[in-house]
């Protein structure tokens, strides 16, 4: 039974590994991931510790420095492995907020039907009309900019998907025999719905939470740059972005690392969700 049961997870495991992006962006999920466990051992200073003589430091110039330090003295390689840290909070937790309440409204607009069917999905309508920054903006300005507020804001932003494609997923789920039987033999909507249809409407919901992981790092950033998610000194990379503006031309590594570790965090989810749609998806396999 064991056995039965492990040879799915191993065959979409297998076939994860066929692709060298989602490899790729395995391999940097898992250094990120130690090293934002890991930040109080492997930083080799504090985040916000100022050292006064050493201002706008240049990167790989003294060992206690590797890559360099800000306008304050701090030390950059410190901040942006606490902000591995951060980044990897914020997206757990926006997806975790969308990923639940959208899957829980998309699977009741799809059993209910009818009237609430159709207030659910305009709302989300409603919602994917605005561009994603200026909704997250728009969330922000409301509830005030800060750590907490902009990923409630990032959450908002990503749920319209998360409804739509558990909605979906359940609509073609409930005409299938299964789900017949199981209703025929009188089981309860709760039942139904959560125990007999939503296990197989995971696959691509976990892929969509594997993009939206890159997403809502993405836009907390930008909504740090713009000054309305995690405030100074917040070690975050888009506050890092923002603090650095001012001395693009005489200090480019301000701007170059976090921005770095931003494209390539966002980049590693990616590959990783698209080397999972092709692993579930039986169209594209080989």
């Amino acid at each position: 039974m064991s056995a039965t049961l492990a040879a799915p997870g191993a065959g979409l495991f297998r076939r994860l590994l066929e692709n060298p992006g989602a490899v790729a962006g395995l391999v940097v999920m898992a250094v990120l991931i130690v090293v934002a466990v890991a930040a109080p051992l492997i930083a080799p200073h504090g985040p916000a510790e100022q050292f006064r003589e050493h201002f706008l430091a240049p990167p790989f110039q003294q060992a206690a420095f590797p890559l360099g330090t800000d306008s304050l003295g701090r030390d950059i390689l410190t901040r942006l492995i606490y902000g591995a840290r951060l980044s990897l909070l914020i997206g757990a937790t926006v997806v975790a907020l969308s990923l639940s309440i959208g899957t829980l409204l998309g699977l009741t607009a799809a059993f209910a039907g009818g009237v609430l069917d159709i207030a659910i999905m305009r709302l989300m309508d409603v919602l994917l009309v605005f561009p994603s920054l200026l909704l997250a903006i728009v969330v922000v300005a409301i509830l005030g900019p800060g750590l907490t507020n902009a990923m409630l804001a990032v959450a908002v932003v990503l749920l319209p998907g998360y409804v739509r494609l558990a909605r979906a997923a359940a609509l073609g789920e409930l005409t299938r025999e299964y789900v017949v039987a199981t209703r025929s033999a009188g089981a309860g909507v709760l039942r139904l719905m959560l125990l007999v249809v939503l296990p197989n409407c995971l696959a691509p919901l976990i892929v969509q939470a594997t993009l939206g992981f890159s997403a809502a790092i993405l836009d907390a950033a930008a909504l740090g740059f713009l000054g309305l998610g995690a405030q100074p000194p917040t070690p975050e990379w888009g506050t890092m972005l923002a603090d650095a503006l001012q001395f693009y031309q005489r200090a480019w590594w301000l701007l170059a690392f976090p921005g770095i570790a931003i494209l390539v965090t966002v980049m590693a989810f990616n590959l990783l969700g698209d080397g999972l749609r092709d692993a579930l998806d039986p169209k594209l396999r080989r």
